[in-house]
């Protein structure tokens, strides 16, 4: 493959929730051209992205199917810190680059989560609902537990979940962290107690996962884990949404198993409108917000658009997902004479 010359496309795969905005301003000094898109399905994928030499990708899929017909595509950018819309192994064997934005949104969710981990016990939604209908009882929120004192589980200790265990200190909780590739030295700065995962959830009050969605993460809260988690207990997903079985969530909602949830993902996204989870009121749901300040988005789409522009002058990005091909990777036949 030849040194490129002439113009770059560049595709947004999801436009309707990233509207190029700094990437007209970043890319627009390498001569790209840039391409709006909404892609729902791989055809749809396959047809917007096969002559882009980058994609700046959200939520539609990336699979190996779609990347096969990438024939010119240098890096695949992704908007945020997970990367789970993209098959990784074969962009890495198409010598493709993936990049993402690690350091995004940290006090965003860490913020959400912590608005639902105070507000959801204490029926703070009942409470709204019932005054709204001219309703004024506070006795519909009983029975109310004080947090001074309770165990907060978190699942996941990346960057987010030690900023919602700062936020959570002073509060009072007792908080206990769950995290397969940390040892009790990597939490020891923390007022945190390092614990297996059936500890975790036997434990826990409240429960608030942030981790990101791989194979061993997918319906790692499923009916076994459910079952295992006090009657009185809160379950919190700002992660992923099939990092929990929904059907099995459902279940342990609607037969006791646990008190009520607080949820930002779900498995499906947007959800079926008949999905009876919808309707249970020991639920709180926002629509996979928990990212979203007008700041933190501006800053994503910047630190997006460098990625792809440093690839397309011929560089590897600030940020990158597959570094096992930086031996193999395309831009490396593509750099500037």
């Amino acid at each position: 493959m030849g040194v490129h010359s002439g113009k770059f496309t560049v595709v947004c795969t999801d436009a309707h929730l990233f509207p190029p905005r700094q990437e007209l301003e970043i890319l627009g000094k390498l001569d790209c051209e840039i391409v709006p898109a909404v892609c729902r399905s791989e055809d749809e994928t396959i047809a917007a992205c096969h002559d882009a030499h980058a994609v700046l990708n959200t939520s539609a899929k990336i699979t190996r199917r779609v990347i096969a017909e990438l024939t010119k595509a240098l890096v695949i950018c992704r908007y945020g810190i997970g990367v789970d819309t993209v098959d990784i192994p074969a962009a890495t064997e198409h010598g493709i680059v993936v990049a993402n934005v690690p350091d995004f949104c940290f006090d965003e969710v860490a913020d959400t989560a912590m608005s639902l981990i105070l507000s959801v016990p204490r029926k703070v939604h009942l409470l709204n609902a019932a005054v709204h209908q001219g309703v004024w009882n506070k006795d519909a929120a009983k029975p109310v537990r004080k947090f001074r004192g309770a165990t907060l589980g978190i699942f996941a200790f990346g960057n987010i979940g030690r900023n919602v265990a700062k936020r959570a200190i002073p509060f009072g909780f007792r908080i206990l962290v769950h995290d397969a590739y940390l040892t009790p030295d990597q939490v020891r700065d923390y007022p945190v107690t390092l614990v297996d995962f059936d500890t975790l959830l036997t434990e826990s009050d409240l429960l608030t996962v942030h981790a990101p969605l791989t194979d061993a993460t997918r319906h790692k809260f499923d009916e076994a884990a459910f079952r295992k988690m006090k009657p009185s207990a809160y379950f919190f997903n700002l992660g992923r949404g099939p990092i929990h079985d929904q059907r099995a969530l459902y279940r342990a909602l609607t037969e006791g198993w646990i008190a009520g949830a607080g949820l930002d993902v779900l498995e499906k996204e947007p959800p079926d409108p008949a999905d009876p989870i919808l309707k249970l009121d020991n639920v709180v749901f926002t629509p996979h917000y928990a990212s979203y300040t007008e700041e933190a988005y501006e800053e994503l789409q910047l630190k997006t658009a460098q990625n792809a522009a440093a690839v397309l002058r011929g560089e590897f990005p600030k940020y990158v997902v597959n570094p096992e091909v930086r031996a193999t990777a395309r831009l490396l036949t593509h750099r500037p004479r």
